[in-house]
């Protein structure tokens, strides 16, 4: 018996290991989690407010209103797609 250690000593190591992943663990899960809310908060916030950010123009989201995009523009009138 190299390591003469009691039930007490060898306890209070697997405690410690354990606390130790579990901490380590709960930092990485908390530092992702608000990472993600950070570069989520700014892409809202440069959508929203593109003049604080550095956009040009005064939309926030481009390409949001046919008329403003130039895309989707209806060839026919709206009645007639529903008639039989």
């Amino acid at each position: 018996m190299n390591k003469s250690s009691g039930a007490f000593v060898n306890g209070a190591e697997a405690y410690g290991r354990f606390l130790e992943v579990f901490i380590d663990g709960h930092w990485w899960v908390v530092g992702d989690a608000l990472e993600n809310i950070g570069k989520t908060t700014k892409r809202l916030g440069a959508n929203a407010y593109p003049h604080l950010y550095g956009g040009a123009g005064s939309a926030g989201l481009k390409g949001a209103s046919p008329d403003a995009s130039g895309y989707a523009r209806p060839t026919k009138e709206v009645v007639s797609r529903f008639r039989d």
